[in-house]
């Protein structure tokens, strides 16, 4: 699959790839949708994109990691630094995105409507 030079290529771009919620896959199998990365003029690998609504609960796992325990368990405060932040990204951009959110962090979507117009209002 790789030449040499091309596997600290491919390590380099893992990280993005994973944050992403992407798949690395041999780029002689990439499909129309998929991005091929180039090295020296060579094809290395394709980046597979994740679907949108995969993206944002990729997104949602990533913060619960980062704050080492389910998004619900955070205070309010807390929970309208994470809408902000994921209104920033487009997460209520996708189809269910208020829902997906909301029930991430325990809340209705009401609540989760009132933190965007809140910062609005700000």
């Amino acid at each position: 699959m790789t030449g040499p030079g091309e596997e600290p290529f491919i390590a380099a771009v893992k990280p993005l790839v994973d944050a992403i919620g992407g798949e690395l896959l041999p780029a002689d199998e990439a499909g129309q949708d998929d991005v091929v990365l180039t090295w020296e003029g060579a094809d290395v690998v394709a980046v597979r994109l994740p679907q949108l609504a995969d993206s944002l609960d990729h997104i949602l796992a990533a913060l619960e990691r980062r704050q080492g325990r389910p998004l619900s368990e955070l205070d309010r405060r807390a929970k309208q630094e994470v809408v902000r932040m994921l209104e920033a990204r487009g997460a209520f951009s996708v189809r269910h995105g208020v829902e997906t959110v909301a029930s991430a962090l325990g809340v209705s979507r009401f609540t989760v409507y009132n933190y965007l117009n809140r910062e609005k209002g700000a």
